[in-house]
């Protein structure tokens, strides 16, 4: 596949008829676009593969050029010319006397891609990769636990608290905790930072915020044209934030394991500082007037404190230190509110103010009289990042309001009933980020909430937190999960699928090293965004092909997922137990994610299909939504749903070769042009009432 990839529009028509002479000569053979289209189908009509998946598929194609869309994360008018462009490009006089050749390598990413798709037409597509080949790639990718990782870390760490040594000696901020009495040596200097390393807001308050700390840190091993795209960013005003811990897993030699998972989260790309000030919200339901209901049709109270897109669940972010995170991630989907400063690094500020228990009694009461809601995501920001005593207030307003909401059915009638509180989660990074915020007064917040919760009906207490690599698997990221674990709280990881985490096998790796540890997986997400986000973007047909090439090892039948699903409720140890029923089932890991893509306003699919390429050779996508559980209604009124992706497939494998991967490892990958949503795992259901409540949707105007 290498030798496809390389090649220019001349060479690629050459090998076109070499491998599809026929689709070649009816190329030339036709009079204009209709015709040709007409032509193709005569010919798949009476193909002998016209049963396959790729017939039909072009068929799609073909009925849906000449299309005018509207692409939903844009808003703009798209027409499909993806047949009339192959047929010009197919043209004998393409390059020659014709089109200028120039002008047709613009199109080079559409004709390779239409290439394999006649290719896959005239050659049936290989079978799948075995068990053994996907278990190989797996053992690619270290954890955060092996040995030789964890001794570079550990010069990592000692480098790093040096420079740190030398940053408190020249700070002036006196009201600063971190101060060196007069007169001690550097050894009991670096004793107390080592000392202080354990301390959460030791990371903060030494967190880097520029380009040349950022470059000591990491031993002076960024490049010149990076530090140049670094300092145009600060230009700009773009938020840096990385921790000395997180700073810590980098590998900035040469030798030993590859960080890029890692290294792509926090160094932004060109693309994004060039798009940073014109970011438009992908999470278009986040984009709220006073008064009027946001793009999924709820009504939410003023000051951009809920977000929210389906009946059940709303999101509520704090004004407090929850507004900010231990790092801001490049792929961010929250990047939009970063750039108009809702969310920011600047915790004085963020420290919540007189008025916020009023406003949160308020914004309960929000909860309280809506007749679906049943499930609260606090996060951010980052959930963890509030501070302890703000945290536990905020849990127990839930708590008080999750007593009224059920006090108050005790008046109503059955199937006139409204929703209770079910599930109360917290979404935090910091596990990953800062596993040493999780503290014994956090455990205790933790445990003291799901006591008392369970008694009026709340059931599931979840910590959803963001493992990216199996790297981010330290040995403190362990301890914490054992923290939170023993609170009773159960930990769900969801993954963004970027380039770097998208490479075979570490996904797999990542699922198995989170349940060696006792976290099961939630979500794996398409990123998401425009322009910003190009340099992370792995395309869905990438999802779908590690889905049923590499994930499929995990798949549990439904007696297995009921037997995992008693362990979760039932386990004294959940690592141990997830270990025995791996063995007993022969698995490498369990297979409960969903690979998704959120759509914007209307919520999580992998529902699609191919309908067209643009001219970039970007696919365009039909969606359809998931109908495994509630959406807003507004859904009814909407029609197709379409959506261009970021990248064209083939820059992608171009991509992952400059990575060092081998691109014939993915050649599947361009027979995946549909998908479909998978099931939701059990434990991410909700408990059924043992009531009727009402069908009456509250707080939605369509």
């Amino acid at each position: 596949m290498s030798k496809i990839l390389s090649l220019n529009i001349l060479q690629l028509r050459q090998a076109f008829r070499k491998k599809m002479p026929r689709i070649s000569e009816i190329a030339r053979e036709s009079t204009d676009p209709e015709n040709f289209k007409n032509k193709l189908r005569q010919y798949l009509s009476e193909h002998p593969h016209k049963e396959s998946a790729a017939a039909r598929h072009l068929v799609q194609m073909i009925d849906s050029d000449g299309k005018t869309v509207r692409e939903l994360s844009t808003g703009k008018d798209i027409t499909i010319r993806t047949m009339a462009i192959l047929r010009q490009l197919l043209h004998p006089d393409t390059g020659t006397s014709g089109t200028p050749r120039q002008d047709c390598e613009k199109y080079l990413n559409l004709f390779t891609d239409m290439y394999f798709q006649f290719r896959r037409l005239e050659y049936p597509e290989k079978e799948k990769p075995q068990e053994k080949e996907v278990k190989q790639w797996m053992k690619r990718w270290p954890s955060g636990l092996n040995e030789e990782v964890i001794k570079i870390r550990k010069e990592n760490k000692d480098r790093i608290i040096s420079l740190l040594i030398k940053k408190i000696e020249n700070r002036h901020t006196i009201s600063s905790k971190y101060v060196f009495p007069e007169g001690i040596t550097h050894q009991q200097k670096y004793d107390l930072v080592s000392e202080w390393w354990n301390s959460h807001r030791f990371h903060l308050a030494m967190a880097v915020k520029g380009p040349r700390e950022l470059n000591a840190f990491l031993d002076h091993s960024l490049s010149e044209s990076l530090m140049e795209m670094l300092y145009k960013a600060k230009k700009k005003g773009m938020p840096f934030f990385a921790t000395p811990y997180y700073l810590s897993l980098l590998n900035p030699t040469a030798q030993g394991y590859n960080d890029e998972a890692i290294r792509s989260y926090i160094l932004y790309s060109d693309r994004l500082v060039e798009t940073y000030g014109n970011i438009t919200a992908w999470e278009r339901e986040d984009i709220v007037e006073p008064g009027k209901p946001n793009m999924a049709g709820w009504l939410l109270p003023d000051g951009n404190n809920i977000h929210r897109r389906y009946p059940e669940v709303a999101i509520l972010i704090p004004d407090s230190m929850g507004r900010a995170c231990g790092g801001l991630c490049a792929s961010c989907q929250r990047m939009y509110d970063f750039q108009s400063q809702r969310l920011n690094f600047e915790f004085e500020t963020l420290k919540p103010k007189e008025n916020w228990n009023t406003k949160l009694r308020r914004l309960m009461c929000y909860f309280e009289n809506d007749t679906q809601l049943r499930d609260i995501l606090i996060t951010g920001g980052d959930a963890l990042m509030s501070q302890n005593a703000t945290l536990a207030n905020i849990l127990d307003a839930v708590y008080k309001m999750a007593v009224r909401k059920r006090k108050a059915n005790l008046d109503r009638p059955d199937g006139k009933k409204y929703a209770e509180i079910q599930r109360v989660r917290l979404g935090s990074r910091l596990p990953a980020y800062l596993p040493m915020r999780v503290n014994d007064d956090l455990v205790q917040i933790l445990k003291n909430f799901k006591e008392k919760a369970q008694s009026v009906g709340i059931k599931q207490f979840i910590i959803q937190t963001h493992f990216q690599t199996p790297l981010e698997i330290t040995p403190e990221a362990v301890a914490t999960i054992k923290k939170i674990l023993s609170a009773g709280w159960v930990i769900t990881n969801q993954l963004v699928f970027t380039v770097a985490a998208s490479r075979r096998g570490h996904t797999a790796q990542l699922r198995k090293m989170l349940n060696s540890v006792g976290v099961i997986c939630y979500y794996t997400f398409t990123v998401k965004g425009f322009n910003e986000n190009y340099s992370v973007f792995a395309p869905n047909s990438r999802s779908m092909q590690e889905q049923r090439e590499e994930k499929i090892l995990g798949t549990l039948s439904a007696e297995e997922q009921k037997e995992v699903l008693s362990l979760l409720d039932t386990s004294k140890n959940i690592p141990a137990d997830i270990h025995k029923f791996l063995k007993a089932h022969h698995k490498p890991f369990l297979a409960t994610d969903r690979n998704v893509l959120n759509l914007p306003a209307i919520g999580k699919s992998m529902t699609f299909i191919t309908i067209g390429i643009t001219e970039e050779g970007k696919r365009i996508l039909r969606f359809y939504h998931d109908g495994g559980r509630r959406h807003s209604p507004i859904i009814d009124n909407m029609g197709n749903v379409y959506i261009v992706e970021n990248k064209p497939v083939r820059e992608y494998l171009l991509q992952l070769e400059q990575m060092g991967e081998d691109p014939a490892e993915y050649q599947s990958i361009w027979n995946y042009t549909e998908g479909k949503t998978e099931s939701r795992f059990k434990i991410y259901e909700y408990p059924p009432f043992d009531f009727e409540i009402t069908e009456d949707i509250s707080n939605l105007e369509i």
